[in-house]
């Protein structure tokens, strides 16, 4: 047999998966069912039927970190015109640790329109997003519990307020495995900054560790080593892997309970088989000029978020389950206009190229897009030592969110909040009740989808909610 395994011929080849990784390998595919077109073998993240029927297959969640605001995105308030820097005491200690001293309203600095067939509201910056209106569910109830990033990062996240549970990737991974076993089934694409809260925000929680989220570095190389390095053949690299998993499988026979062990020969073989696909699915400059073009990939203003978003949709269209994708310095106490400015500029087109390539392909129907932060903003903002900030302070009992795609009502608003943007007053529910209503969306029922541990069964809700039937068609 020849030894230049860089010139193999088939004898070889043929030869050499009898006596090597290979032959695992080869075992493993034909024990495989296909399914939806892709190769998915048993094991913790083999696909699973929906409880109930499912309108989604896929999820991109776009995560606005730092609480935009309602007011100046998609939920208008005119009389804000007529009260602004009007002196305001808020009633209550609710949210007296935002700010000390007096209050004043702060009207928008964008004025707002009604765009698309279906006349939603919609700020003047988002100039592109304009043309997708109609493919959108805005929805105005929603309230969170808490005026922290920390604690409001992991609640939306994870249904939890305190960290160390599961996210909402992880719980639908857990319920429908993956669409495709050479890629991660919960992937995140953050920014450079990790949001407030950190990797907690994409942990496996309590559920096996195959389920955790697998966060993209924002610069350089999406996934380190995804090539083995120079002077490593393929076929030294499948000794080594297999010499490692040997050893792997004879320290799990001494430690049979322990999930972690079982997580980490399981991604070791998963590392493995990225190496062949992954470098395909993060290749951005592979893409069509128009398609980059779309996504305002290479303009100045939208690239970053673009290639995020262009990422997202080739990762789905690969079978990645959820996809997590963060938008981060939505935080705006001070220079609202300046802030929220920049950052609608910085993702208005890139999301609209999303939504338009998605359809155009028809991904759309299959692949539900959430757009929110973790509350919303007030109405009105402190002194500080310059004067008037001409910013919004946090607010849980009104925040904004849409949703595009995967069996929601497309060009509608739903719910509503007051005259000043301070409450939600209609379809009012909490954020229990979305993360049920997600989990509806893609065939899971979360009073079933549970999980032992700490002596109860545990789900998302926590306690149990109620499916948001307006934002269903």
């Amino acid at each position: 047999m020849s030894t230049d395994h860089t010139n193999w011929n088939r004898r070889d080849f043929l030869y050499g998966l009898g006596s090597s990784i290979g032959a695992v390998a080869l075992s493993s595919l034909l024990a495989c069912e296909r399914k939806t077109g892709q190769l998915v073998s048993k094991g913790p993240l083999s696909p699973s039927a929906p409880m109930v029927r499912a309108r989604a297959k896929y999820c991109i969640f776009l995560t606005m970190e730092g609480g935009p605001s309602h007011i100046d995105t998609f939920d208008p308030k005119p009389q804000l015109d007529k009260y602004h820097l009007t002196k305001f005491q808020r009633q209550g200690e609710k949210f007296s640790a935002m700010s000390s001293g007096d209050r004043y309203f702060v009207r928008s600095p964008f004025s707002s329109r009604k765009v698309g067939k279906s006349g939603v509201d919609m700020s003047e910056p988002f100039v592109h997003l304009a043309d997708v209106a109609d493919e959108i569910c805005f929805y105005r109830g929603c309230q969170a519990e808490s005026v922290n990033h920390p604690t409001a990062m992991y609640h939306i996240n994870t249904g939890n307020r305190f960290g160390g549970e599961p996210a909402l990737g992880s719980w639908i991974s857990y319920g429908l495995g993956t669409m495709n076993e050479n890629l991660p089934a919960f992937v995140v694409l953050p920014e450079v900054a990790y949001p407030q809260g950190g990797p907690g925000n994409w942990s496996n929680g309590f559920l096996p560790a195959h389920y955790q989220g697998t966060p993209l570095r924002p610069e350089g190389s999406p996934i380190l080593n995804i090539n083995p390095p120079p002077g490593v053949s393929r076929y030294h690299q499948e000794e080594s892997l297999e010499l490692l998993q040997r050893l792997n499988r004879e320290h799990q026979k001494m430690h049979p309970y322990h999930d972690e062990l079982s997580a980490r020969i399981e991604n070791y073989e998963l590392a493995y088989r990225m190496q062949m696909e992954v470098p395909d699915v993060i290749d951005i400059e592979g893409e069509d000029e128009k398609t980059k073009e779309l996504y305002g990939v290479g303009q100045a203003e939208t690239d970053v978020f673009g290639r995020k978003c262009l990422l997202a949709r080739k990762l789905v269209e690969q079978g990645v389950r959820f996809v997590q994708v963060y938008s981060g310095g939505w935080d705006s106490h001070d220079f609202l206009e300046r802030a929220h400015g920049n950052l609608i500029t910085s993702i208005d087109k890139p999301i609209a190229g999303l939504i338009k390539d998605l359809k155009r392909r028809g991904m759309l129907d299959e692949t539900l897009i959430i757009w929110s932060g973790e509350f919303g903003r007030t109405a009105d903002n402190g002194v500080r030592e310059n004067g008037v900030a001409y910013g919004r302070d946090h607010n849980p009992d009104a925040m904004g969110m849409w949703f595009a795609g995967g069996g929601v009502k497309a060009g509608h608003i739903i719910g509503a909040t007051d005259e000043l943007g301070q409450e939600a007053i209609e379809i009012v529910h909490p954020l229990r009740d979305l993360h049920v209503t997600l989990l509806h969306l893609f065939g899971l029922d979360d009073n079933k989808l549970t999980y032992f541990h700490g002596g109860r069964h545990k789900q998302l809700s926590q306690f149990g909610g109620q499916v948001i039937k307006e934002v269903i068609a």
